[in-house]
């Protein structure tokens, strides 16, 4: 049984696209600490259908997003899941710190063809409250045609994938940061780290409309293709039971169009889901024309994305009250050690939430709602995990 209403397919908007007009909208974005600043505001729309508005301080671009879940959660599938805005805004990530390293060098990269696979990890009851969710390390494979020899060649791509700005989530312990608001009125959290700053409200301000465009953003392709995956799972519902041992797997395929613009073809292979077409392209202040999401757009957006399923999976299994959620998020990222020109290893800072609950439960059922929802996010635990992308590469 599918969980609410097609809110995606029914509204009649469309489901991705470059805003025209921010300041209507009443999100700004928050001061660049490093290199840019990102605010992802992020409603729920229906069962786990989800809106989001990201913005960049650096660009000044802001993107409507939408997401959805597959059968695995009784959705619709009729938009990405969250962990697929991350995993394509890092290969995004990943392709322009290889181009600006190769051109910094002098080296020509030829049928240049990027393959990713992220893992994730989901564990224990809900009920008992001991479910948790994992990160693992990242797989990443370079197809390309190169003069350079296997250590040197093996050497920029390690360098490019340092210099990425995820890095910074990637490497070290960065627990997340958390304000709580429940009707209105903030509270203070329980297990989750406070962040210590003033409450993000709700933008009010009216519905985003689009910048002409005639690029189809992101696309539906049809079903992935069957995978074996260590605990891998394709049951309808399965990502509901209460007791759970799984790993997810979503993966990347990432190409360079004639245009400049990223191609990234992005499967669900455990929980078996569908393929989406991504179009990504770095900022005209980036070096690119801002035709499509840049990769700290979608990073940011998976993010959020995903702590907000959260929300809604713990409240359809607990049959909970929450008619309405919300959050604001901010993440603040150095520019990448290639493409920005930095020379560095790409940092961040923890991702800041702050996140807006109506709901006549009260106010210790709502910290108990953060303090879970932050224990099973994928994406949470991908950045308080230090990880590493494990490189292969393919000459063709």
């Amino acid at each position: 049984m599918k969980l609410g209403e097609n809110v995606i397919a029914e509204s009649g908007l469309a489901p991705f696209f470059r805003v025209a007009d921010t300041k209507e909208t009443g999100l700004s974005a928050p001061t660049i600490r490093h290199g840019d600043a990102v605010r992802t505001w992020v409603r729920a729309l229906s069962g786990f259908q989800k809106e989001a508005l990201v913005v960049s301080a650096r660009s000044g671009l802001m993107w409507r997003l939408v997401s959805d879940e597959g059968a695995y959660l009784n959705g619709h599938d009729a938009a990405p899941c969250p962990l697929s805005f991350l995993t394509t805004g890092m290969i995004s990530s990943y392709m322009n710190e290889i181009q600006a390293m190769a051109a910094k060098d002098g080296v020509a990269l030829r049928n240049l063809r990027l393959i990713q696979n992220n893992y994730y990890t989901m564990k224990g009851s809900m009920r008992k409250r001991t479910m948790e969710g994992g990160a693992l390390p990242v797989e990443l494979e370079v197809e390309v045609d190169c003069d350079l020899d296997d250590a040197a060649l093996n050497q920029l791509l390690m360098n490019a994938v340092h210099a990425s700005p995820l890095n910074g989530l990637m490497r070290g312990v960065l627990p997340s940061l958390f304000t709580l608001t429940r009707n209105g009125t903030q509270i203070e959290t329980g297990q989750a780290t406070a962040l210590d700053a003033d409450v993000v409200a709700d933008p009010t301000g009216a519905a985003p409309k689009a910048e002409p465009s005639d690029l189809a953003l992101i696309t539906r392709e049809g079903l992935s293709p069957r995978k074996e995956v260590s605990k891998g799972t394709a049951a309808a519902a399965s990502s509901l039971t209460d007791d759970q041992d799984r790993t997810l797997n979503p993966a990347a395929i990432c190409t360079l169009r004639d245009d400049g613009i990223k191609e990234i073809e992005q499967h669900l292979y455990s929980p078996h889901g569908s393929i989406f077409r991504f179009l990504s392209e770095e900022a005209p202040i980036a070096g690119g024309q801002g035709r499509a999401p840049d990769a700290v757009s979608f990073i940011s957006a998976g993010i959020a994305f995903c702590f907000m399923t959260q929300f809604g999976r713990m409240a359809s299994m607990e049959k909970l009250d929450l008619p309405h959620y919300s959050i604001v998020q901010d993440t603040h990222f150095s520019l990448g050690g290639a493409s920005g020109g930095t020379g560095q290893a790409g940092t961040a800072d923890p991702v800041e939430t702050h996140v807006h609950l109506q709901t006549a439960e009260n106010d210790d059922v709502a910290r108990d709602m953060l303090d879970v929802s932050e224990r099973t996010c994928f994406l949470h635990a991908f950045c308080r995990t230090d990880l590493k992308t494990k490189l292969k590469v393919t000459r063709i």
